[in-house]
């Protein structure tokens, strides 16, 4: 049972985070500290010339709120939704944080391995990292 359990959930099509949350309710000790993280992708300076003023700003709302709705469901949650690269920012907010566990989906590649995100966190994690296909 882990103490200090850090949710990193990517929001892309066809992925509910209802899996990670599961796994993180029965790995969590009683009154275990969750929290649930976003990362922002920069976007490309190409792409941003094109976009609305807004737009990241509504995506970030958005997102808060659905993590937010997520957290209520676990008894004592916080959320976090930081700009950067994913990987690096996983690793830091697990550090930062004290996380002794990470559970994360491990999103696959069309060759079945792992994506640069999970590889980049297994490989550098300061805890457990637990995963899910």
């Amino acid at each position: 049972m882990y103490k200090n359990i850090l949710i990193p959930l990517a929001y892309e099509p066809g992925h509910p985070a209802k899996a990670e949350i599961a796994a993180a309710r029965s790995l969590a000790a009683p009154g275990a500290k969750l929290t649930l993280l976003h990362i922002m992708d920069p976007v490309p300076k190409f792409a941003a010339a094109h976009l609305p003023d807004s737009a990241r700003a509504e995506m970030r709302n958005t997102i808060e709120h659905d993590l937010q709705r997520h957290a209520d469901t676990l008894l004592g949650a916080e959320i976090r939704i930081i700009d950067g690269e994913p990987g690096r920012q996983i690793i830091a907010q697990a550090t930062e944080l004290g996380a002794d566990c990470i559970v994360m989906a491990s999103h696959r590649t069309h060759k079945g391995e792992y994506g640069s995100t999970t590889a980049r966190v297994v490989r550098h994690a300061p805890c457990t990292v637990h995963l899910l296909r």
